[in-house]
């Protein structure tokens, strides 16, 4: 047996192994896992900046900032299972190391020694907003092939990412003298 024709029997043994019974096409378990893996990359790095600020946040407003960073590192961080276990139920396989976020992953790291606290509030606001149009576009997906529970958890986590995105603008903004 060639080495390709061996290495072709272990990912077939692999599969079997890891195959979830499903009534998709194997195009559509392709798509909609490739989709929600970048989703999935995408929620991780949004995580841990979400968690960075968190840790390195200073200046008047630190203790509402921290609390309100806190809360919805939480809430994202809430969303790496689901996303997962959702990917396995159509019958892909998920991520597997933090390289393999590290080449999916859209949302960009901040490795910055300070950021001020508005511009934390300006680049989650912003980072938020794009997994918000990116899940529109993982829910395309889903129509597509007519994946109605991945598209339902989906709505679900656009609903939590604008409440996220308006969260953080709302925090952001700058009040008149009379605190309005």
């Amino acid at each position: 047996m060639s080495q390709s024709q061996s290495k072709a029997a272990e990912q077939r043994a692999t599969s079997e192994k890891l195959g979830t019974p499903t009534d998709l096409s194997a195009t559509a378990t392709k798509e909609i896992s490739g989709a929600m893996n970048a989703i999935l990359a995408d929620v991780y790095a949004l995580y841990v900046k979400t968690k960075n600020f968190h840790w390195h946040l200073s200046g008047p407003h630190f203790r509402d900032y921290h609390l309100l960073f806190d809360e919805q590192a939480d809430q994202i961080f809430a969303m790496t299972d689901a996303i997962a276990e959702r990917i396995r139920k159509v019958g892909g396989s998920t991520l597997r190391s933090i390289g393999h976020i590290a080449r999916l992953k859209r949302v960009s790291d901040n490795d910055a020694d300070y950021v001020e606290p508005s511009d934390m509030l300006a680049e989650l606001r912003e980072d938020n907003k794009a997994l918000a149009a990116r899940l529109r576009e993982a829910h395309n997906v889903c129509d597509e092939y007519r994946d109605i529970a991945t598209a339902s958890l989906i709505e679900v986590w656009i609903d939590e990412t604008e409440r996220r995105t308006w969260f953080l603008y709302e925090a952001g903004r700058r009040g008149d003298s009379g605190g309005r």
